[in-house]
């Protein structure tokens, strides 16, 4: 297969110590008027309030929603969305976790495009630009600054939905570390836990046949030359800082590292896409309702074990990024998921679906209703049918890997 590369990512992206202090000046380039998104806990944080004087300061006229609950409730964005619209902004900020960066997302849309949240679910279904979005994280996990996504639940449907087009890609993401410095370990350990499962999946995605349409056709393309180079970025760092981060939140450097990470995956994943620890964690959140950084987390090692048959040299490029030892690719990969399965044991996440409170009489409708998330099933690189994962879930709620090949 000919070399193939695409990567889609936001127009400016700042990394570091202090940089949310760039805040103002990024803005104004993009107007006078921005609408902030967050929610209420860090709405009345001080370092809220000085990203706020520094808009101000910059001549940016704000107004503040901070109504952004988890998971992101479909009817909390048309609430938003009409109470921003008086105020016509010109811009939307995300400042804080997952939530309030997707919220922002769903306001933009809906304040360019009207309409429901629910008109645009799926994919390419936003017929064009949106207002411009800065997102500022708090939390290192979601990726959702530099990806195409947002996430939110329908109370009209069981598992959560999403939204997903090139144009939900925030302009500018400002990433300073020293935000998530107050995120207690649990926090820090799900969303970091997500983060290595993005990136790990992103790069253990289907390699599909490069196709002159096949970056126009879907907003996520499956592995490439560029997905992988952050991918394996994400992987290093991850590996290399996150249960430092999570025992020691004052570390800052291990802080960076989990949060260059996370977004580094999220580059990865925003163009690859994610695959069946995903697929299947939608159901399993939606029954135990559970984070989703937590379940993915929990079902990656097996995930990693049914694909090692047909992503082995992937698998040991995952090993050697996580500096694990190994003479060959078996050893390698072996070893890679050995390291992700120690790792997450170490920060607190579930060996199995049972710790996670999956009840056992619910394995077989997990694992059907997981087959139903067509593109992220499509995009796992080794096919599955209804037995296979009816086996694979099992593993995984036993706790033994060695029934998920």
């Amino acid at each position: 297969m000919s070399l193939f590369a695409a990567i889609r990512m936001p127009r400016e992206v700042v990394f570091g110590v202090g940089q949310r202090k760039c805040l103002g000046t990024v803005a104004r380039r993009l107007g006078t008027r921005a609408l902030v998104c967050t929610d209420a806990r860090l709405a009345g944080e001080p370092i809220f309030h000085e990203m706020i004087a520094d808009l101000e300061a910059a001549g940016v006229t704000v107004q503040v929603d901070s109504s952004v609950l988890p998971d992101v409730p479909r009817d909390s964005c048309t609430a938003a969305a009409e109470s921003a619209r008086a105020f016509a902004p010109e811009m939307v900020i995300g400042i804080g976790g997952g939530s309030c960066l997707d919220l922002a997302k769903c306001v933009a849309l809906l304040l360019t495009h009207g309409g429901a949240p629910q008109d645009y679910y799926g994919e390419f279904k936003v017929p064009g630009p949106i207002l411009p979005i800065i997102a500022v994280p708090t939390t290192a996990g979601t990726g959702s600054e530099v990806t195409p996504v947002a996430v939110l639940s329908d109370p009209e449907r069981t598992m959560k939905v999403g939204i997903s087009s090139p144009h939900l890609i925030p302009h500018a993401a400002i990433c300073d570390p020293e935000l998530t410095a107050t995120c207690p370990p649990g926090l820090t350990a799900v969303a970091g836990a997500d983060a290595l499962t993005h990136a790990i999946e992103a790069f253990m995605a289907i390699r599909r046949e490069p196709t002159a349409g096949l970056s126009q056709q879907r907003v996520f393309v499956g592995k490439n030359r560029l997905s992988d180079h952050f991918a394996l970025l994400a992987i290093g760092l991850l590996a290399k800082s996150l249960e430092r981060a999570c025992s020691d939140g004052s570390d800052m450097e291990a802080r960076a590292d989990v949060m260059l990470g996370a977004s580094a995956a999220g580059m990865a994943f925003g163009t690859a896409g994610t695959a069946l620890a995903h697929a299947i964690q939608y159901p399993i959140g939606a029954d135990t309702h559970t984070a989703h950084g937590l379940g993915v987390a929990a079902l990656l090692p097996y995930v990693m074990t049914y694909n090692r048959s047909v992503a082995l040299p992937e698998l040991a490029a995952v090993g050697r990024a996580m500096h694990v030892a190994g003479s060959n690719e078996s050893e390698l990969a072996d070893a890679a998921i050995t390291r992700v399965a120690e790792l997450f044991a170490a920060i607190g996440i579930p060996a199995n679906l049972e710790a996670l409170g999956l009840d056992k009489d619910r394995i077989e409708w997990t694992a059907t209703q997981s087959l139903t998330i067509g593109r992220l099933i499509d995009n796992n690189p080794r096919p599955i049918d209804e037995a296979a994962m009816n086996r694979l879930v099992r593993a995984a709620f036993i706790g033994d890997r060695t029934l998920a090949v």
